[in-house]
């Protein structure tokens, strides 16, 4: 058997290095500043690798900055949906086929974490619509043409469909029959994930463009149909879909074994964690296959973010892949690195003998086919983000696949270990997807549009930085009081979710009885009632 080689490189030359943080004169009154500079600017330019000449905190950074808190609260909720929705529909169609209330009552209890999760979607959402206006109406001039044709569809035709059938479904139970009522759950469930198709269309435009002209200084479309069959979506939506799908598989499975390893509802938990691991096995499985063919694809049409991502600064025959490196980006090197020879080449082209290009032979091409300009993204901060990206991905596999070996040999229930484990990997997945968006994203950078429109262009010639820095502050702090809401509302309705008799019955007698008979249904807590005003 033939095992890889490992290559380990040293630079024993260590030098620490602060740039930027002080400057040689500080005059009076600049401590606050000072402070700033290396509070803020620092973790910024890591993150963002566009400080180097600009103006600190300027426009452009805090725009990017808001857009970024923005969407990554939006993406907290958007996976669960895309998955949650498919799972609950299983659910009912389950009931509908055995007529077992307790499917229905999973329906109902699943349903109502899906509803909850739906609203703070819909309103994280609405604010990232209005910055485009906002903060970056040049962007918007420039790619209007392209970017509002799936935005439209994806608002007047998935996203009304989806809202208007959720609310049949909700309040529908008992007032209709049992498949139209469950054929109003795979509608919501179809037109979530049909919505997230448009979205990623306009997305995989700015990544890869197709079917454009250039005419008086905009971007115009000259073939729909290249726009919405973009190769790049062909990789970008199932990665991005089967990740939530993971998501929600990870989400049920944590809860349903919290219930179980207390001793409550053992019926429902059970039956619970038996669909969420067959979903969760597939939907991972899906994710990393996908991903990889996704990041050969992203090699040829951006090599740079990839070159980025895996820390490979010079050009070579057979290169290696990195598993941890220390980037220095003022010498365009790693001062540290191990490796394994020749993967990354088959990783990107799938052969051992391929040619990667480095960083600074792609900074050079592109300086002779864009302009003058500097063409890297921030490597240190990409290289770890794909790093934690794939390797929460391989842990998730890992663990369904543990999940499916004790429930198949029936020692899941007594894995108390395993049990107690499972909640605390509900966050697993979405800082997966948060890292993943982030190297797709920021490794794009400085384009807004790949080739076309650089960021800085993009942003709006009216805004300052204090305009930026309050709507920034004031967004952060509603959407972390929606957070906290939003936490707050599901862990009262996991912690105060019974199944009662429908006609009212003793305490004690309702203790004594099974409480997963079919006369049993699910009553919703008052902790909710709220909720429900507000989305009816």
């Amino acid at each position: 058997m033939l095992y890889p080689k490992f290559q380990t490189n040293f630079n024993y030359k260590w030098s620490l290095k602060l740039p930027n943080l002080i400057e040689p004169t500080i005059e009076k009154g600049a401590s606050l500043q000072l402070l700033f500079k290396v509070v803020l600017r620092q973790p910024l330019c890591l993150l963002m690798g566009t400080c180097r000449g600009e103006f600190f905190l300027g426009e452009l950074i805090l725009s990017r900055l808001q857009f970024g808190v923005t969407t990554s609260y939006h993406f907290l909720f958007v996976p669960l949906t895309l998955g949650l929705s498919i799972l609950v529909a299983i659910m009912e169609t389950l009931y509908v086929k055995s007529g077992n209330t307790i499917y229905k009552q999973m329906t109902k209890f699943w349903g109502t974490l899906f509803l909850i999760n739906f609203a703070m979607g819909v309103v994280t959402g609405i604010v990232q619509e209005f910055q485009f206006g906002m903060n970056w109406s040049e962007y918007s001039r420039f790619m209007g043409d392209i970017f509002g044709a799936p935005l439209a569809i994806e608002a007047l035709l998935a996203f009304f469909i989806e809202s208007t059938f959720l609310g049949l479904w909700f309040f529908g139970w008992d007032k209709m029959p049992k498949k139209l009522h469950c054929l109003c759950i795979w509608l919501v469930a179809i037109a979530a994930n049909v919505s997230a198709l448009w979205i990623l269309i306009a997305n995989s435009f700015m990544q890869e463009p197709v079917g454009y002209t250039l005419r008086n200084g905009r971007v115009e479309m000259v073939d729909f149909l290249a726009v919405i069959t973009n190769k790049h979506v062909f990789f970008q939506f199932p990665h991005t879909v089967l990740s939530g799908f993971t998501t929600a598989a990870m989400f049920v499975l944590g809860i349903s074994a919290y219930y179980l390893a207390k001793g409550k509802y053992a019926e429902i938990a059970r039956r619970s964690i038996k669909i969420a691991l067959i979903f969760g096995t597939i939907s991972i499985i899906g994710v990393i296959g996908v991903g990889h063919f996704q990041g050969m694809h992203v090699s040829v049409t951006q090599p740079m973010k990839m070159a980025a991502a895996e820390a490979h600064w010079h050009t070579e025959q057979s290169a290696g892949l990195n598993l941890f490196a220390i980037a220095d980006n003022d010498k365009k090197t790693n001062t540290f690195e191990i490796r394994i020879p020749g993967l990354l080449s088959f990783m990107s082209f799938g052969t051992f003998n391929a040619e990667v290009k480095g960083i600074n032979d792609l900074q050079k091409d592109y300086v002779a086919k864009y302009g003058e300009g500097n063409y890297i993204p921030p490597v240190t901060s990409l290289f770890w983000a794909f790093r934690i990206m794939v390797g929460l991905g391989f842990l998730l596999a890992l663990i369904f696949l543990l999940g499916d070996y004790l429930y198949k040999t029936k020692k899941l229930e007594n894995t108390t270990w395993f049990l107690k484990l499972l909640p605390w990997m509900i966050p697993l997945p979405y800082i997966a997807n948060i890292t993943g968006w982030y190297l797709t994203e920021t490794g794009r950078q400085p384009w807004i549009v790949y080739g076309l429109q650089k960021t800085a262009a993009g942003l709006s010639t009216n805004i300052t930085s204090a305009y930026v820095w309050t709507t920034l502050i004031g967004a952060t702090l509603l959407y972390g009081i929606l957070a906290v809401i939003d936490f707050v509302i599901m862990k009262k309705r996991l912690k105060t979710v019974r199944w009662r008799k429908e006609i009212i019955v003793p305490p004690m007698m309702e203790r004594r009885r099974d409480p997963y008979g079919p006369e049993y249904s699910m009553v919703y807590p008052d902790c909710c009632s709220f909720y429900w005003v507000l989305l009816s």
